[in-house]
């Protein structure tokens, strides 16, 4: 039990901590609405009470951190975030957080951290170079480089929903612009492009059930979305040259087969063994990916790249 590490998720409806095994099982979890509206000492202090719920109080274990925003990798702190969590930007999340705890914290990127959670003990477990695409309310994206995060300059790599994607021309990026990714592959681009067919609006979430129980229009915008995705992966790999793309996401259920077919087609004959695969951990990526950044990640303040190989254990 010593050696678990504990992983937390903040978000901006819940927040979620795991203590995790040196194998990847979840041995425990703690779930509660993230406490938006009050400002960013609220959000930490929930996140704290949640992991001194898990933690050993003898043990002087890291914890890993996966958070909304944009983070910066030289320092931790939080450069972008939306308005789902109010005040977010400029937060030293790792810092404030190791002050709550007296204990080491790693911080990353929420997508950066399912990607580790992934790439351990999901649905590319063992692969060292992977890009994620999380296709949620928005849609966001990780890249793992030789078994660690790669965060680029700003800490924005692996951003693929502002790519330029046919067939999203009139459909609104979360960024304010018209004709990128996340305007036609995510949940709120399934609800805008059914609006504009039907006139109706509706969330993601219902378009997709929708359309999965054979409406025509709601079936359309499902596959226009699913080919687009699908399309632009297959371009991503012959770029990134990765081991694998993982897709995730609630919106990521429902575009799955249609991007995988799209992205077969698309696939360069070099890149042909390439595969799309689903997310295997579920809700519990984050917070699995999180105690892998605990075991193996930098202290918060310095360079955010994590290994992921179990030789760079400290």
């Amino acid at each position: 039990m010593a050696a678990a590490r504990v992983g937390l998720d903040i978000g901006g409806t819940k927040t979620a901590a795991a203590l995790v095994a040196v194998d990847g099982q979840v041995l425990g979890r703690r779930l509660a609405p993230t406490p938006a509206g009050s400002g960013p000492a609220a959000v930490l202090d929930t996140a704290a009470r949640l992991a001194r719920e898990l933690l050993d109080p003898g043990g002087a274990v890291a914890v890993g951190v996966g958070t909304a925003g944009t983070l910066d990798p030289a320092t931790g702190t939080v450069r972008y975030a939306t308005d789902s969590l109010p005040g977010w930007a400029g937060t030293a999340v790792g810092d404030e957080l190791a002050e709550r705890l007296a204990r080491p914290v790693r911080v990353t990127n929420d997508v950066n951290a399912a990607a580790l959670g992934e790439s351990w003990v999901g649905a590319a477990r063992d692969r060292r170079d992977l890009l994620l695409v999380a296709a949620g309310t928005g849609l966001g994206g990780a890249l793992l480089q030789h078994g660690r995060i790669s965060t680029g300059a700003r800490g924005g790599a692996g951003e693929v929903g502002h790519l330029p994607a046919p067939g999203a021309e009139r459909l609104r990026c979360g960024c304010g612009r018209y004709g990128h990714l996340e305007g036609i592959a995510s949940g709120t681009g399934l609800s805008a492009a059914y609006a504009l067919v039907t006139g109706v609006r509706i969330a993601g979430r219902a378009v997709a059930e929708r359309a999965a129980a054979g409406e025509p229009s709601a079936r359309a915008v499902v596959d226009r979305a699913a080919t687009a995705l699908g399309r632009v992966l297959a371009g991503l790999v012959a770029l990134l040259d990765p081991q694998a793309v993982v897709l995730a996401g609630g919106a990521g259920d429902a575009l799955f087969p249609g991007a995988r077919a799209a992205f077969a087609d698309e696939l360069p004959a070099a890149w042909a063994d390439v595969p799309l695969l689903p997310a295997a951990l579920g809700a519990d990526a984050v917070v699995v990916g999180a105690a892998r950044l605990a075991a193996h990640g930098p202290p918060a303040g310095s360079d955010t790249a994590v290994a992921t190989d179990e030789r760079t254990r400290a």
